[in-house]
């Protein structure tokens, strides 16, 4: 259950009945399928259904003006253009991370972690009218499926499911456009959540057992469940709001500075503070906090959340 949307943790082995065991604080019976659902994806292509997500279509004359404002990152760009971005209250703090696709010139969509939906919707809204921005915030979550390919294979199988041009050269690194699945005309987006090749669908929820009947037909599938996408992505050391961040943090602490055009005309809401820990940085060589993973040797403990982390003996912070 993902904020009211069913999202499978994991899936059970071909001939194996899906139960979760005995419930305990150590080691499940569903810990290896886990692992090997982690390594599909390392090495084939994984099939995750994420249509948890939230999404939101802003469009208008002013609608790239407004994420602008929000986003840290340059957003209103060249149609087809992703962009990975924080948003930042006034004190220079995390209030979400996200993408923003610009699909025309006055259309982009907005996604954010299911858990954020209420506040990014109202952040949006809250900025536009604040603004008088020229443009429209639309929840369109229920009107489209995100349906996740993910892998160092995953190419070769969406090249089995549409005649358009998915190649390297034709289809870049954080680019979007609309192919053919099926019957279906379907926003495909060429990003990642793990660290390996992959493509986001976003199926018209009509159509979504359609497409995804097309991918788990097409052979060489793993379907991969929740469990595996948070380990695959920590890997990788890729942040997840909620879980490693939260509104107390700042984006150099969180280490994502590199999300902020500081050179975009206008700026964004949290500049300043952003400019300050910069200086800061530069003239002591580091920050009093900052995000950082730690790698445990020891594979039987489990780490839930909380538990404090010692450095030579002392106490420096607890785990997220």
């Amino acid at each position: 259950d993902v904020s009211g949307w069913e999202g499978a943790d994991w899936y059970a082995g071909p001939g194996k009945v899906p139960s979760p065991g005995p419930l305990s604080w150590g080691r499940h019976d569903w810990f290896d399928q886990w692992a090997s659902e982690h390594a599909a994806c390392r090495t084939g292509t994984a099939l995750i259904d994420m249509s948890f997500m939230s999404k939101f279509m802003v469009s208008g004359a002013d609608a790239g003006r407004l994420l602008d404002r929000l986003s840290t990152a340059k957003v209103d760009g060249d149609v087809g253009r992703i962009s990975y971005t924080q948003w930042l209250n006034r004190k220079g703090t995390l209030e979400a991370d996200l993408t923003v696709t610009k699909l025309a010139p006055e259309a982009f969509l907005v996604v954010v972690t299911d858990t954020m939906h209420r506040h990014a919707q109202t952040w949006m809204s809250r900025h536009l009218a604040d603004g008088g921005y020229a443009a429209t915030v639309t929840d369109v979550t229920g009107g489209y499926a995100q349906i996740n390919i993910q892998g160092p294979t995953s190419r070769e199988v969406l090249e089995q499911l549409t005649d358009d041009d998915v190649s390297d050269e034709g289809f870049p690194f954080r680019t979007a456009r609309e192919i053919a699945i099926g019957y279906a005309r379907v926003t495909c987006t060429r990003i990642t959540y793990v660290g390996e090749l992959g493509f986001e669908l976003f199926v018209p929820t009509e159509q979504a057992v359609h497409v995804y009947d097309k991918i788990a037909a097409s052979g060489g599938v793993t379907h991969v469940g929740l469990k595996a996408l948070s380990s695959l992505r920590l890997e990788k050391g890729y942040r997840d709001y909620g879980h490693d961040l939260d509104n107390t943090d700042t984006l150099l602490e969180a280490g994502l500075g590199f999300t902020a055009d500081l050179d975009k005309p206008g700026g964004f809401i949290g500049i300043d503070t952003v400019l300050q820990q910069k200086a800061f940085f530069k003239a002591h060589k580091g920050l009093p906090k900052r995000i950082v993973q730690v790698l445990v040797t020891d594979p039987a403990p489990l780490l839930y959340h909380g538990e404090v982390l010692l450095r030579d003996g002392v106490a420096v912070r607890d785990i997220r």
